[in-house]
């Protein structure tokens, strides 16, 4: 996410880029798996650039959300304490609040908490609101990012590992990539987990990443009526604890655990973990363990031993963005100001484009109509009244389009983040064939024509 957002700020000037995606597609990791808050800031540490970052890019993101069409959800959120020690840290937390540049929080009555919430658990002794804590759809901000970058001129190579960094003689750098190498004048490294791992190449040694697991119980859609507003847990020194929030898709979220592993690539869940959530679940609202379970998905914090972002940006024209942790989702517009900013300082000409692209993305929250639901789209298409994943009201009309985007999917997963088909509470038992038959056609047409196109073959 962060990344995309850095490719698509600086492709608005006269200036060639090139986006390096290691997976199969771009948002496919960490960015695809978190709790989708768009943040305050208000309990982040006053002073740090984390903090100053959060509270500008929750600012830019709503704004620019409401522009492309990223869904968003104004649910607020309430700061539950459930033992009299939490309840002695508000005044704290207030003053942290304060600090970083929000006032709205204010403390609440148990009554209020319980006439705002009354699904919740017994045993609350009060709660802070902050009224300006949001829900949002992750999996449209990185491809809105990327597609803006895309469409403005921007390079993607997906499926290209970086291997090798060294620097050149001259001014610049060579990047060794799977395939080939490339070489730059300025270089950006924004790659999470692996961030420490590219930073090394250019023989740093600044941080190191440990990845924090953090595991996610997902609940029917059935459930979504208990909860009205994201409720957050008091935070400790290593987590934000584990919270209940709705999401943009109609579903219900429980999570994450936070657990520091070796391994950057498991995203395995586990026993332990699952149990712990079910335990908090059944505290903090008992009502929503008698819902089934969608799904269970597990994402990585890209931790390090430091209490804020690695970012710097040297007078060679090297940014390191490295530490990005769960607040990376509301920051990543203005941490993508701030490497501009600093590339700018290195050198770097910013000559603004004259003609941006316009871009609205595809609506795949439930806070709006979507296209089954809209009789003058079906009118114009009836591809949008054909319905392939009714768990989650996916047409047909939506499939292909993803495909015929300036991003196409090349996987289940990517039309999975494009479309919601395969999230439902079948988990494609119902339409997993046929639309992995819809991908093999797309893919087959693009390899054979490179244009994928999928109306020709409506049932």
């Amino acid at each position: 996410m962060v990344g995309a957002a850095i490719a698509r700020e600086l492709s608005r000037f006269e200036l060639r880029c090139t986006l390096f995606e290691a997976g199969a597609d771009v948002g496919a990791g960490t960015s695809k798996a978190n709790t989708a808050l768009l943040h305050t800031g208000f309990d982040s540490k006053p002073g740090t650039l984390e903090s100053r970052l959060v509270r500008r890019g929750y600012e830019l993101l709503l704004d620019h959300a409401g522009r492309v069409g990223i869904p968003v959800e104004r649910t607020g959120a309430l700061l539950v304490a459930w033992t009299e020690e939490q309840l002695r840290s508000f005044p704290g937390i207030v003053d942290r609040s304060y600090a970083n540049g929000y006032t709205e929080i204010r403390e609440i009555t148990i009554e209020e908490l319980y006439r705002a919430e009354p699904h919740l658990g017994p045993g609350g002794l009060g709660a802070l609101e902050i009224p300006d804590e949001f829900i949002i759809c992750p999996f449209t901000t990185t491809l809105a990012f990327a597609t803006e970058a895309v469409l403005a001129g921007c390079e993607l190579r997906r499926r290209t590992r970086v291997e090798a960094v060294e620097r050149l003689d001259g001014d610049g750098f060579r990047v060794h990539i799977s395939g080939g190498e490339v070489t730059t004048r300025f270089l950006v490294n924004a790659a999470g987990l692996h961030s420490d791992d590219i930073d090394r190449m250019l023989a740093h040694d600044r941080f190191r990443v440990t990845p924090r697991r953090g595991e996610l119980i997902v609940f029917d859609k059935l459930s979504r009526p208990l909860l009205h507003h994201v409720l957050l847990a008091v935070p400790t020194a290593t987590t934000k604890g584990v919270l209940v929030a709705p999401t943009v898709y109609g579903n219900v979220i429980l999570g994450p655990t936070a657990e520091d592993i070796e391994a950057k690539d498991d995203t395995s869940s586990t026993r332990d973990g699952l149990a712990y959530l079910q335990a908090e679940g059944e505290r903090i609202m008992p009502e929503l363990l008698g819902h089934e379970v969608t799904a269970v998905y597990v994402g990585l914090r890209a931790a390090t031993e430091h209490d804020d972002y690695q970012l710097t940006v040297a007078s060679e024209g090297y940014a390191c963005v490295g530490g990005i942790r769960s607040t990376g989702l509301s920051a990543s517009m203005a941490i993508a100001e701030h490497v501009r900013d600093g590339l700018a300082e290195a050198g770097l000409p910013l000559q603004p484009k004259r003609d941006l692209p316009m871009v609205r993305m595809p609506n795949i929250g439930e806070a709006s109509s979507r296209p089954h639901a809209l009789p003058e789209m079906i009118a114009d298409d009836p591809d949008y009244g054909r319905i392939v994943c009714f768990c989650e009201r996916v047409t047909r009309g939506e499939i292909r389009d993803a495909f015929t985007s300036p991003i196409p999917p090349s996987d289940l997963d990517g039309l999975r983040r494009r479309t919601r088909a395969l999230m439902g509470r079948c988990q494609g038992f119902f339409c997993g064939a046929h639309v992995e038959a819809l991908l093999a056609d797309a893919l087959l047409a693009d390899a054979t024509s490179g244009k994928p196109h999928l109306a020709a073959r409506r049932s």
